[in-house]
């Protein structure tokens, strides 16, 4: 019997032993490049108002410095999961282009179209509802008025008094 559970034993343990392996840590690198300061980005900002947005680049070429490099990896238990690269051109002190993993520009909303009202007899006229118009909201009559908004001043029972301390 013992001789039996010493082959079961050992293989339990090399089966539980081929899948351990060593602890992998989530590891961001670089500028979290965000999608909504990354759309507010345009040509024509200064390099204070791009810092400002972004954060100071993590490449800047000292011998190209009208090119900033913004770059974002993030290894999830050592596999690459994103990965982001934007280049960004200065001409003097302005923005003056964008290149990259830039999200595309959000299109305008459509305008819709205007509906002409529908002609009573006219078959070919779509049926149109109305839009609902609120009715006029009438004065208060006498008997709905608010209160006035402060006492008369001979309805105030307690006494007032003037500095030289007459009474009116």
């Amino acid at each position: 019997m013992r001789l039996s559970l010493i082959p079961i034993l050992f293989l339990s343990l090399l089966a539980g032993c081929a899948y351990i392996g060593p602890h992998r840590i989530d590891v961001q690198q670089g500028n979290a490049l965000d999608s909504e300061n990354i759309a507010r980005l345009k040509p024509g900002l200064s390099r204070s108002q791009v810092r400002f947005l972004l954060g100071t680049p993590l490449v800047v070429d000292p011998f190209r410095t009208d090119r900033w490099d913004y770059v974002y990896l993030y290894y999830q238990a050592g596999k690459l999961v994103e990965q982001k690269h934007i280049s960004l051109f200065f001409e003097g002190d302005t923005l003056s282009r964008i290149e990259g993993d830039v999200p595309p520009a959000v299109p305008a909303a459509p305008v819709p179209a205007t509906v002409t009202p529908a002609v009573a007899g006219t078959p070919s006229a779509p049926a149109v509802a109305a839009p609902a118009v609120a009715a006029p909201v009438a004065a208060p009559t006498g008997a709905q008025q608010p209160p006035p908004a402060s006492p008369d001043p001979a309805a105030v029972d307690h006494p007032v008094s003037t500095p030289d301390g007459a009474k009116p």
